[in-house]
């Protein structure tokens, strides 16, 4: 190395991520290149006049961390000022919901939409202890003249009040679309909850996002991961087929602004995305016309910003009870696909061309799926596209694999496809969960390990704002498999260990974006993404690391965040 480095961090827990899962004391940096790991002496002596110094002090520095599935624009336009924050803690019952609704109402123009996100009825005391959901009666109550929309956390929910249902045209005649439910009571009048596919006849009626406030939802949250340590995450869907999807935040519109971020040298992270060419419900129609007109942003650095595949919905979620099941869930149903088709063998034919569509154009697919019988169906149409058109590496993936089971387990492993969890999300639903697929079934939920010892790179991600970015939550919940109500243990078996835990939002994240030869691991040459974490990582008791924060970010050798005494 002839010129002496930008940037050495000296003293610290140096956790490189590399095959051998090697630790050393500290790192040098130069442009935006990692250039040197070794001892602190080593780095130190290449230490120049101008090179800035930066004593660890027994911190634990880290790849860059990669959540490789997060809704960055949705993340934004999910909290305030745009949306009230109805998660907990900051609610804990039906009846705080409604306060802040009724808040809203006193200070939001009559006739002007009201609207928020994140209630979770694992959570809400009414839910809990009287055993009933949400209703529209709830909002009528405190906001008979505003049209009121509710997202859940998971995204796949909403809760609306009777003037949106006006708005809507949603009657006690109106029929659940295609892979959609709108929940009814004993009369057949709609209670205001509407799942999947059937949130877009109340999302459609939203004003949409302006420019403006998409790119300053998408500015906010990235600077927000920037102080969670994250460098680099997935946009899982943005196109023509997210104008319902969190409200519009996935639409077309989000993919252009992010391009005019990147261009401009603005976006502070990097950021690779799949299109969303239908949303829940969509055809093969759909998507063959998607791939005919999908506009991706020009002129752009593919380090920092990069469209790499193709995201599809097969089911819904467990919580809903619209994920397909092999077993019948309480009420007697099995979910089923949430795409175009009128029964199962219709609904699978539609997905395995959707899948050979996508993946004979080229692209990489992340399919979500979570029920035990959609995942199966998912890999075999991934297998089936593979066998009819083999590609070199496609890297297809299943997003949240729930209940992902040996059988495709094997199948993943065999093509080199690869399964995207979320341990955050387990820790936040599991006890609910227990309760509608019993304790076997929710304690198996996200196999990490059996996915691992299969031969399937597993990466791991927050869904956020479903969950908080917290990659510690991440890693705690990946080391511990407890619950975040009750604290108990579920699935010991598929606990793993702190390196699995590390390269699943680190080299494994690369290896999904097809980026592992460059960045997600501290080595000579990568890019030059670190997070230090304030504390030492080998040794925190994993129960106290969500809660410690990270001391510093850098990102493309640039120091974005740092606190107080670094």
């Amino acid at each position: 190395m002839n010129a002496s480095p930008d940037l050495v961090l000296l003293d610290g827990e140096v956790l490189t991520a590399d095959a051998g899962f090697s630790v050393a004391q500290a790192v040098a940096i130069t442009g935006g290149s990692i250039t040197a790991v070794g001892t602190t002496a080593e780095i130190r002596a290449l230490a120049g006049p101008r090179t800035g110094i930066v004593d660890l002090r027994g911190r634990t520095a880290l790849p860059g961390i990669n959540d490789s599935h997060l809704h960055g624009c949705a993340f934004g336009t999910n909290r305030p000022p745009l949306a009230l924050e109805l998660g907990f803690p900051a609610v804990r019952s039906i009846a705080d919901i409604v306060a802040a609704v009724k808040e809203a109402a006193s200070r939001v123009p009559e006739g002007q939409w009201i609207r928020g996100n994140g209630w979770d009825p694992g959570y809400l005391t009414e839910c809990l202890e009287d055993g009933r959901m949400p209703d529209r009666a709830d909002l009528d109550a405190v906001a008979p003249s505003h049209p009121v929309y509710l997202q859940d956390f998971s995204g796949h929910l909403t809760w609306a009040n009777s003037r949106a249902m006006e708005l809507a045209g949603v009657t006690a005649g109106t029929e659940s679309p295609e892979g959609g439910r709108i929940h009814v009571d004993g009369a057949g009048n709609p209670t205001g909850l509407f799942a999947e596919s059937a949130q877009a006849l109340i999302q459609r009626n939203l004003p949409p996002y302006t420019r403006e406030q998409i790119e300053q939802a998408i500015r906010e949250a990235v600077a927000t991961l920037q102080q969670e340590g994250i460098t680099s995450y997935t946009e899982p869907g943005l196109g023509p087929g997210g104008k319902s999807l969190f409200a519009g935040a996935a639409n077309q519109l989000t993919l252009d602004v992010y391009g005019d971020l990147a261009r401009a040298g603005d976006l502070g992270a990097r950021v690779s995305v799949l299109l969303l060419l239908t949303g829940i419900g969509g055809s093969a129609a759909q998507i063959a016309e998607g791939l005919a007109n999908a506009k991706v942003p020009e002129g752009v650095d593919p380090r920092i910003l990069n469209v790499i595949g193709v995201k599809l919905f097969a089911d819904g979620i467990p919580p809903n009870e619209t994920a397909w099941m092999r077993e019948q869930y309480p009420g007697g149903d099995f979910g089923c696909l949430c795409v175009h088709g009128s029964v199962d063998a219709l609904r699978t034919r539609e997905l395995n061309e959707m899948v050979r569509l996508a993946h004979i154009a080229g692209h990489q697919l992340g399919v979500h799926v979570t029920g035990d019988r959609a995942i199966d169906a998912v890999v075999d149409a991934f297998e089936a596209a593979q066998a009819e058109h083999p590609r070199d590496d496609p890297r297809h993936y299943v997003i949240h694999a729930d209940l992902l089971g040996p059988q495709s387990m094997r199948k993943l492993a065999r093509h080199g496809f690869g399964a995207n969890m979320n341990p955050a999300i387990k820790w936040m639903i599991v006890d609910m969960l227990e309760e509608q697929l019993g304790h076997e079934r929710a304690a198996y939920q996200y196999p990490v390990r059996s996915a691992i010892e299969a031969g399937i790179p597993v990466t791991a991600s927050s869904d956020a704002p479903v969950a908080p970015p917290n990659w510690r939550q991440g890693v705690a919940a990946m080391l511990l498999r407890e619950s975040k109500a009750s604290g108990r243990t579920f699935g010991p078996e598929e606990r793993v260990g702190l390196p699995d835990a590390v390269r699943a939002y680190t080299v494994n994240a690369a290896w999904q974006d097809f980026a592992e030869d460059w960045k997600g691991t501290l080595e000579p040459g990568k890019a030059a993404d670190v997070t230090v974490l304030d504390g030492t990582l080998t040794k925190l008791d994993p129960h106290d690391l969500p809660d410690v924060p990270v001391a510093m970010t850098v990102f493309d050798g640039r120091v974005v965040h740092s606190t107080e005494g670094l």
